[in-house]
């Protein structure tokens, strides 16, 4: 560094009554041994320009840079101008800044401030960071999935190639105990001096919108209040609707209407900033992007909706949305500390005070919220994967895996999870990576094609070009037409993403914007469910197998075919935010056709009906009958019956299940090998055991009974099967010489019936295996009613023996009833016909 460059990074002002100041010193001295530091402090304490400013004349900065990174531009842009007027100058001399779509640097920058995905995209291009002093990651408790990406990353460039790199985390809610545990870092922390703040419960309507109890609070709060007023809303819509109403209804002439929020130009944020005029008051509607970084001056009023729109990745959609949720208790606290920043405020809160008590104590991270691709191609640059970096919260498994599965479906990732030559294109676009695989996949398709991918990536990722329209098409044609100086930089963005993805291919074909916008987005490609029907939405089917709708009045509800780019919504009710609409024959090319054989077995009919089917993804594009399917897709429709139905679908179904409660028996007295006749297993491995005899048929009915049960007998060794007779046979016989079956089905306990007749002259009682478990004999009159049950043939020829005979004898009387039975000759029928 030369002499003069070192005198003017010394040449700092002096220093302000913000309460920052108060623990500057501290701050240096710890950074002069530390390389890492925490630094809390609450909002208003001049944390985020009075510390970057400080450190500029510290040795061990030399002639490195400090890299300050805010979580938006718009404080980007409001800290930058912010410590340049501190310093006499303008942004773009000693302070720089470095955002999309605005960039103000020079050879004399010293301290530039920069979003923090900005610094992803450096640190990945050079992670040495070469020529970079300090990191300070300042609202860190945000905890953005940038933030914590970068974050990660810087640790690692310090533990590896930079231990002289200083890193400092500054946050007004942070958890600083668990961030200093986590970076081994000591904690400097200003207590700030706010100004006391009444709080007002004025609670919530339940049948009106947002908007109206916000118009009304705005109203009372103009009337009981002096100072401007600042009005926290969840996002554009609901801003804009209130604006509309309190404009509609009236304000006094002195009251200054100003909405801030993220896709508002530069000269209308900057306007919802700066101090209200002498003598008027300003009522400022502002998104959370107010919540911390950006000082508006005047304020001594905040009414807060106690609302946040948060990202929202739903996997089973594979989409991500903004979802509207109630704020946490750290993020209405930051709202609340808005109101007594200069003078004794009052804060409005627009439910009942309970309420609070059931809110979240801080937002859930966006890491462990949002979809995930992005980071798996950042990582896959850096060569590293998330449990071998420092994550304060590691993504969550599942959906980097998804992650990298639409990496792969891109063709930015080889299944080893490596960079393809397409994924190093690829990671060379700051664009999300559907949106880069977008423009890059158009460029093949000719200039023209290149240009219109990158005009819709703009659309798509910087919110309010072109109005609001559903339609990207619309939207593209008003932002082409707008004059403004926001539209006239994002042109340009859009004309550095189409250089960058040169060189652009020979073939000269105009691609229609859904068809652009399918090559980002193939698996959002969907089909309208059924006619519109007068004055209801239309619902469509993406290709992912989610269904979405639109609403009656949108002129895209006519179309057959949408891509869609954006929803909104939850669950069941998942709306179209941005799309385009397509031709069938585009629809139909935007991925490959699967075409399969489909067949169900008819319960009623007993038999396979089959079908060919064409599918993009979950849309059914074409369904004919097949006279002949496969003998695959016949097998599996009759196993997938016999899966849900059960054995009952076969013939013999009542012989395999005396078959399998016979091999149950036996596995209860000790015999192996029998687990393959179970109910479970033989449903469970039909294929295996019956696709021999299925071989050509469409039916179960074509199949022979006894040619299922030995089938199933097939399966065991001949020894077991041997086995399972001896333990379990089949049947006994009767001193009659009559062979009686015998029946396992109750319980495992075998049971046979047989006439009282028949077991004359037996005085032992049949049993069965090596554990001897005595047969059940259900005894029968000559008229084969049940007349006893015995598991004791001899007990009961002394015992109820006696009382049936007396019956018998009477009902009887061609039958014999000797008085021993257990001597007396075994018959078949009525008296003296001896066997």
């Amino acid at each position: 560094m030369s002499s003069d460059r070192q005198d003017s990074a010394r040449a700092q002002p002096s220093a302000s009554n913000l309460p920052i100041e108060d623990v500057i010193p501290s701050i240096l001295q710890s950074l002069r041994s530390e390389n890492r530091l925490v630094i809390a402090a609450p909002p208003g304490a001049g944390k985020t320009t009075r510390v970057p400013l400080a450190l500029l004349s510290e040795d061990w900065v030399g002639a490195g840079r400090i890299l300050l990174l805010e979580p938006r531009r718009i404080a980007a842009r409001a800290a930058a101008e912010r410590m340049a007027q501190t310093l006499g100058e303008f942004v773009g001399g000693r302070v720089g800044l470095r955002a999309r779509m605005d960039v103000r640097l020079s050879r004399q920058t010293q301290l530039e401030v920069l979003t923090e995905g900005v610094f992803t995209r450096l640190i990945l291009d050079d992670p040495e960071l070469s020529g970079v002093s300090a990191v300070i990651f300042d609202e860190f408790h945000e905890r953005s999935l940038d933030a914590d990406v970068g974050f990660a990353l810087a640790l690692e460039t310090q533990a590896v190639l930079r231990p002289e790199l200083r890193l400092l985390v500054m946050s007004a809610t942070l958890d600083v105990a668990r961030i200093s545990k986590h970076l081994q870092a000591p904690i400097v922390e200003s207590q700030g001096r706010a100004f006391p703040v009444e709080t007002l419960y004025l609670g919530r309507s339940k049948d009106q919108p947002v908007e109206a109890d916000t118009a009304r609070a705005v109203r009372r709060a103009l009337k009981e209040q002096s100072g401007s007023i600042l009005v926290f809303l969840p996002g554009a819509a609901e801003i804009n609707r209130t604006a509309e109403r309190l404009t509609r209804e009236g304000l006094p002439d002195d009251i200054i209407l100003a909405p801030l929020y993220g896709a508002l130009g530069p000269a209308e944020q900057d306007q919802a900033i700066r101090p209200a005029p002498q003598g008027r008051r300003k009522v400022v509607l502002a998104s959370d992007i107010a919540e911390s970084a950006l000082t508006i001056e005047g304020v001594r009023v905040v009414i807060d909706a106690g609302l946040a729109r948060v990202p929202r990745f739903d996997a089973q959609a594979g989409v991500s949305r903004l979802e509207t949720l109630r704020a946490s208790r750290a993020n209405i606290d930051q709202r609340r500390g808005r109101a007594g920043r200069t003078a004794p405020g009052v804060c409005y809160r627009l439910w009942d005070e309970p309420e609070t008590r059931g809110l979240a104590a801080e937002p859930r991270p966006e890491i462990l919220e949002s979809e995930l691709s992005g980071l798996a191609l950042d990582l896959a640059v850096w060569g590293s994967l998330p449990e071998a970096l420092g994550f304060l919260d590691p993504p969550p498994p599942g959906v980097f895996a998804a992650g990298q599965a639409v990496l792969r479906e891109l063709g930015a990732l080889d299944d080893e999870a490596r960079l393809t030559a397409f994924g190093k294109r690829l990671a060379a676009l700051p664009l999300p990576p559907r949106l880069g695989a977008m423009v890059l996949r158009a460029a093949q398709a000719g200039q023209a094609s290149g240009s219109l991918a990158a005009e819709l990536s703009v659309l798509i990722s910087e919110r309010g070009l072109g109005g609001r329209a559903t339609h990207l098409g619309e939207r593209l044609t008003g932002w082409r037409r707008e004059r403004a100086t926001r539209a006239e930089a994002a042109r340009g963005l859009a004309r550095r993403w189409a250089e960058v993805a040169a060189p652009f291919g020979s073939e000269t074909r105009a691609m229609s914007e859904g068809a652009v916008l399918a090559l980002g987005f193939p698996d959002r490609v969907a089909r309208r469910r059924g006619p519109q029907q007068p004055g209801r939405g239309a619902n469509y089917l993406m290709a992912n197998g989610k269904g979405v709708v639109l609403p009656p009045d949108d002129p895209l509800a006519v179309e057959e075919w949408l891509v869609i780019a954006d929803v909104t919504g939850g669950g069941a009710d998942l709306r179209i935010a941005a799309a385009c609409p397509l031709s069938e024959a585009e629809a139909l090319a935007s991925q490959p056709l699967v075409q399969a054989e489909q067949a169900i077995f008819e319960v009623a009919s007993r038999t396979v009906r089959a079908r060919h089917i064409t599918r993009l993804g979950a849309i059914l594009v074409k369904d004919v009958p097949l006279a002949y399917p496969s003998r695959a897709t016949v097998e599996g429709a009759l196993f997938a019956a016999l899966s849900k139905e059960g054995l009952s679908l076969l013939p013999g179904a009542e012989a395999l299940t005396r078959l399998s409660a016979r091999a149950a028996f036996a596995t209860a007295q000790g015999a192996k090998g029998l687990e393959p006749l179970t109910a479970a297993a033989l449903s469970e491995d039909a294929p295996d055991w019956l696709g021999g005899l299925l071989a050509n048929r469409r039916s179960f009915a074509e199949l022979e009974a006894g040619a299922v049960i030995e089938a199933a007998l097939d399966r065991l060794e001949w020894s077991v099967r041997e086995s399972l007779d001896k333990i379990a046979p089949r049947s006994w016989t009767a001193p009659t010489g009559r062979v009686v079956s015998i029946d396992y089905v109750d319980d495992n306990a075998p049971l046979a019936e047989i006439k009282v007749q028949e077991v004359f002259g037996l005085d032992q009682h049949p049993v069965l295996g090596p554990q001897r478990i005595p047969v059940m004999l259900a005894l029968l009159s000559p008229a084969q009613r049940p007349v006893a049950l015995t598991r004791d043939l001899p007990g009961f020829w002394r015992g109820g023996y006696r009382d049936m005979r007396k019956d018998m004898r009477g009902r009887y009387p061609k039958h014999d009833w000797p008085d021993e039975p257990w001597a007396a000759l075994a018959q078949t029928g009525a008296k003296r016909r001896p066997v």
